[in-house]
């Protein structure tokens, strides 16, 4: 009798456990949510900035699923499909940009679906400028049949199946807007993107709210090979890349570096720097590898925790599969022409 009433006792405990995880969700004494970080920030770069649309394929359509704290039975899982169309007049660039967030354990869902422009600009030989925009609608909710609340504990470790907690958590719609732009040239790119910016409010806890997310990114690529033909392309490069993410009180750097040699990427990202004056973040090491085929490439990443909080929930995998097209026989019929707008050199993983 007692091994079942220890065990009965250790479901709630468990539960809490996840409870507790699902708060972090929701940051700051103001109980401000938060968007999830992609470990590959560039197969889910309109994610990362609106502007990103339609600069590296002609058209391209990419399937990403991250599953974080998989210790926690798969307690925050991201699902998202991206898609984007370079129109043939090269400047304008249309996407589609669907997420949803759930915490298998707790039964919070999040839903956001949205349409993304860019419009690209040549500035000269070798500078471009990329605009862009977007604006979804969300859709939130909380399941409560997963939930355990303290009037449902008994002595004895039982969970009673009443309880006199008001579950008046009603579904919540919400509208968000972004915009974002991007400087870059043959070997190099420096974003900033601004999402959120009317601040929707979510209802959750009363006055949970998405703060606006502002994101700086750039990188450089050096080219130790590169053929660029009708038949062929292929390179050698190593890429460093930066970004800085602010939203709400989280602040977060993180520094990358990618080896290219096609078809293969491998890359590392160190996410968690320290800054002056700020709260000590969680410290995560990311290991990145992808692979290109025809018009497929296939992206898989695993967070490793440096930080003994993080490593107790286990750490994070993310898998990223794209559908990709680039007319090489018109690429060289535009370069002839001059009316080629080049692509972005920021890794595809």
């Amino acid at each position: 009798m007692r091994s079942t009433s220890t065990s009965a006792a250790a479901e709630p405990r468990r539960r809490r456990r996840w409870l507790a995880a699902a708060g972090l969700l929701l940051a700051g004494p103001a109980a401000q949510a938060q968007d999830l970080y992609f470990a590959q920030p560039f197969a889910n770069r309109m994610q990362l900035n609106p502007a990103y649309a339609g600069l590296l394929d002609d058209y391209g359509v990419t399937l990403s699923y991250r599953n974080q704290f998989p210790t926690l039975a798969g307690t925050f899982q991201t699902t998202q499909l991206a898609a984007d169309y370079r129109l043939l007049n090269q400047r304008s660039a249309f996407g589609l940009l669907i997420n949803q967030d759930r915490t298998g354990s707790v039964g919070y869902t999040r839903l956001q679906a949205g349409g993304v422009y860019a419009y690209h600009v040549r500035l000269n030989r070798q500078l471009n400028l990329s605009g862009g925009a977007t604006l979804s609608y969300g859709r939130q909710r909380v399941g409560y049949s997963n939930l355990v609340f303290g009037d449902q504990l008994s002595d004895d470790g039982q969970v009673r199946n009443l309880s006199r907690e008001a579950a008046d958590y009603a579904p919540v719609n919400y509208l968000t807007a972004g915009v974002g732009g991007l400087l870059f040239g043959p070997q190099f790119w420096l974003g900033v993107a601004a999402h959120h910016l009317n601040q929707p409010s979510l209802g959750f806890a009363g006055q949970a709210a998405l703060p606006m997310r502002l994101n700086v990114q750039g990188g450089y690529k050096f080219y130790f090979a590169q053929v660029n033909t009708v038949r062929e392309q292929r390179e050698v490069s190593l890429s460093p890349t930066a970004g800085y993410t602010r939203q709400g009180n989280s602040e977060r750097t993180d520094l990358g570096l990618y080896f290219t040699t096609t078809p293969l990427t491998l890359g590392a990202v160190y996410r968690g720097l320290p800054l002056p004056g700020a709260p000590r973040p969680q410290q995560v090491l990311t290991a990145v590898a992808g692979i290109s085929a025809g018009t497929f490439r296939l992206g898989y990443s695993y967070d490793v925790s440096l930080s003994q909080f993080s490593a107790d929930l286990g750490g994070a995998h993310e898998l990223s599969l794209t559908l990709r097209e680039f007319d090489a026989l018109e690429a060289a019929w535009r370069r002839l022409k001059r009316r080629n707008y080049p692509k972005i050199p920021c890794p595809a993983f």
